[in-house]
């Protein structure tokens, strides 16, 4: 049946799968982002449809690691010289070119650490990212679709996908599809991979602060702008990467 209960007794076992199944990918991942952090890197985080919400969900949140950077399709126009309506082609995340523009205007430091999100792991700006970043020498976290990823063919040129490039690929769980609930003669309704992004996100996040600790260290963290002294706290934290953080809408 379709339905909210239908819907949340679906992603409950998605969401358990998860933990169970990526705990040491995890593990793995806030290895490399705690390594980089420790050493003054920043986490470069990258999603393009929605896919941004694994970005998202990285940057600049309370109870979030302050040196995180978000690159979105939007910097084009926000921080490039593209005009605005470069941002209604639908198929702009296809296009590999737009990745060297993407990883020019980040500027990253040999430091940083890439996270790149994609449900499908195939598209051209996806893969063309994550081949930039290794190519510079980043460590590279791949969070996509495992089943959907193999069951679809590459966009890039190479004929690589997004898992391919990856120092570490956790898998969100979704679906091929993305959606879960099946609809009668065809198709599928309710998408699962933002709800699994966010609890990747803050499994990632637990985990490198977890390794802070258990080195004597303080970790770098947001606390809420609408809490008393919040926004002094964070302001004094984000000065230590002074532009190198966007904290663009």
């Amino acid at each position: 049946m379709i339905s909210a209960q239908g819907y949340a007794d679906a992603v409950r076992p998605v969401l358990d799968r998860l933990v169970d199944s990526q705990a040491e990918a995890v593990g793995r991942a806030a290895d490399l982002i705690a390594a980089s952090l420790r050493t003054d890197g920043v986490l470069q985080a990258f999603g393009a449809g929605h896919s941004e919400v694994f970005a998202a969900e990285l940057v600049a949140r309370a109870g979030g690691l302050v040196p995180t950077n978000r690159i979105t399709l939007h910097d084009l126009v926000l921080h490039g010289d593209a005009p605005r309506d470069v941002l209604a082609d639908p198929l702009l995340e296809r296009d590999p070119a737009v990745a060297h523009q993407l990883y020019a205007l980040a500027a990253p430091r040999p430091r940083d650490v890439f996270l790149v999100a994609s449900q499908s792991g195939i598209n051209g700006s996806v893969v063309e990212l994550a081949m930039l970043a290794r190519g510079n020498g980043h460590p590279l976290i791949a969070v996509t679709s495992v089943e959907h990823t193999a069951r679809v063919a590459p966009r890039h040129p190479s004929g690589h996908r997004l898992a391919d490039l990856a120092d570490v690929v956790l898998d969100n769980g979704a679906p091929y599809g993305d959606a879960l609930l099946p609809l009668e003669g065809g198709g599928a309704v309710c998408a699962v991979s933002s709800v699994t992004a966010a609890l990747l996100a803050q499994l990632l996040t637990a985990e490198v602060v977890r390794r802070f600790h258990q080195a004597g260290e303080v970790p770098p963290i947001y606390l809420s702008t609408n809490v008393p002294g919040g926004d002094e706290h964070n302001l004094a934290l984000e000065s230590r990467y002074a532009g190198r953080l966007r904290r663009t809408a």
